[in-house]
């Protein structure tokens, strides 16, 4: 499967793949998508850079432990649903801000943010999974 066509075309095809699974992430709480595919959608282009250049080229690419990185995520997550606990509402209940940035009304949410801290979990284990099947693999 490591042919010189699927070498050439890795790396165009991870950032494409990344960028796309950022997009499903920030439409995903208002129409089909969001941090669980979003995540299982970057982890899978870490995976064919993986099988395209190895685990250290990957690994070198994400700079931090995948590990981390869902560490990171679940401690966002779990931020985002105890927010609500602080104003007197339901645990994980969507609290909204309207900050005005360059004069324009940006409404922000702790959905998002939950969104993204499941993006960060998936991500990082995902991609832990893979990392260590495909170094298993060439040992």
């Amino acid at each position: 499967m490591n042919t010189l066509i699927f070498r050439t075309v890795a790396p165009f095809l991870t950032p494409l793949m990344v960028l796309f699974s950022i997009f499903v992430l920030l439409r995903g709480h208002n129409e089909p998508g969001g941090g669980f595919i979003g995540g299982l959608i970057a982890a899978s282009a870490f995976a064919i850079y993986g099988i395209a250049f190895g685990v250290q080229s990957v690994r070198r690419a994400i700079i931090f432990h995948p590990m981390s990185i869902a560490g990171c995520g679940l401690f966002i997550a779990c931020l985002s649903g105890l927010l609500s606990a602080f104003f007197g509402v339901p645990f994980m209940t969507g609290l909204w801000i309207y900050p005005t940035f360059a004069g324009i009304e940006v409404p922000l949410a702790t959905v998002i943010s939950f969104d993204i801290g499941v993006y960060l979990v998936v991500v990082g284990s995902i991609t832990s999974i893979a990392l260590a099947l495909e170094e298993k693999d060439h040992d």
